[in-house]
């Protein structure tokens, strides 16, 4: 009884290994993806760290002690050039013009009267150099007079969005008191440091990308107008400033930015990040040949942009490498690619019963 379990253990065993052995030979090549090596372009990248400024900004203050008659202006309003700001109180000055040219006409008719005389020989030279100094120091007086009523209307010097109002007309400003701030951001300056072992790289028009935390979603573009001839000494770095636009004025003056500086663009051969295997330092990758084996190759890999990687050496274009299924992949084994005809594999046809 004990042989007759024996013999039956052993038969049922070596059934075991036969349907084993025949169903790996019989197992299909696995199933990948497969891409053609396509060129795209890639840039080499300098990060920093940048500060807002805006196109032209000033400060207008009030350049005598006077009293505010009026304001022409709401917060955060726009002003044109020439527009005028504020005026001062200016009284005293309108007064003293009236006056001063009330006097410049006066002598200017007494030098009409001495020039008539002169021509007729019944006045001297002295006379006549004597009153045209007089006119005009006349004239320079009502100058002065109109320059000091000038100083007491603040007009835009160029067009751009004034500031939050915080004063009010009757209000006696004395002298350096602020009105108002005047920014022009139509386009911002981009001030960032960036070490000095990279002054070789940097020139005025390389491309520039700058992302705010205000939005993360929205890369602004601009281009390096001027690099400061100076560089810190304590930092070892030197300012680059960088110009964009700013049509719908998102970016506001001092808002932090990230700056990627675009350096050394070129077209390279490119495959997905996925389709490079790593082992130590170097890199390989699974290409599909003709009679459909995957052979294992070793590239030398670049930059990496938008989830591909660059292949610099040991690939050619249009030649299909593996993008999904690496790991079940070995040296020389064949393979079946989804979407190809021979993705399904074939079905077996049962053997026929024997009689």
């Amino acid at each position: 009884m004990s042989q007759f379990k024996a013999s039956a253990l052993a038969l049922l065993a070596l059934l075991s290994a036969c349907t084993a052995e025949e169903g790996g030979q019989n197992r299909p090549p696995p199933l990948v993806k497969a891409e053609a090596a396509a060129t795209m372009r890639f840039v080499e990248r300098i990060e920093a760290v940048g500060t807002a400024l805006a196109n032209e900004q000033v400060t207008l203050a009030a350049p005598v002690t006077e009293r505010i008659v009026r304001l022409n202006f709401d917060d955060g309003g726009f002003v044109r050039q020439g527009q005028t700001i504020a005026v001062l109180a200016q009284g005293q000055e309108t007064a003293d013009l009236t006056a001063a040219q009330a006097r410049a006409r006066e002598a200017q008719q007494q030098l009409s009267r001495i020039q008539a005389l002169r021509e007729r020989g019944f006045a001297t030279v002295s006379n006549l150099d004597t009153q045209s100094a007089l006119a005009a120091q006349a004239r320079a007086q009502a100058a002065g007079a109109e320059a000091s009523i000038g100083d007491r209307i603040i007009r835009a010097p160029f067009s751009g969005w004034v500031s939050l109002r915080n004063i009010s007309p009757g209000a006696v400003v004395s002298a350096g008191t602020e009105i108002a701030t005047i920014s022009d951001v139509s386009s911002v300056k981009l001030d960032f440091p960036v070490p000095e072992t990279l002054l070789s790289v940097l020139k005025p028009g390389l491309g520039i990308e700058a992302v705010s935390a205000a939005f993360p979603d929205r890369p602004f573009r601009g281009q390096i107008a001027t690099i400061d001839p100076v560089i810190d000494p304590n930092s070892r770095a030197v300012t680059v400033r960088a110009r964009l636009p700013n049509p719908d004025r998102v970016l506001k003056p001092g808002m932090l930015l990230t700056v990627a500086i675009e350096t050394a663009p070129r077209n390279g051969l490119s495959v997905p990040e996925l389709a490079v295997v790593g082992e130590g330092d170097k890199r390989f990758v699974y290409v599909v040949g003709a009679d459909g084996k995957a052979m294992r190759r070793e590239v030398r890999t670049g930059l990496r942009s938008a989830g591909r990687i660059e292949v610099v050496q040991g690939l050619k274009a249009g030649e299909k490498v593996v993008t999904e299924g690496v790991v079940k992949l070995s040296d020389g084994m064949k393979v079946r690619l989804a979407g190809a005809p021979n993705a399904a594999p074939a079905r077996q046809q049962a053997a026929p019963k024997g009689r």
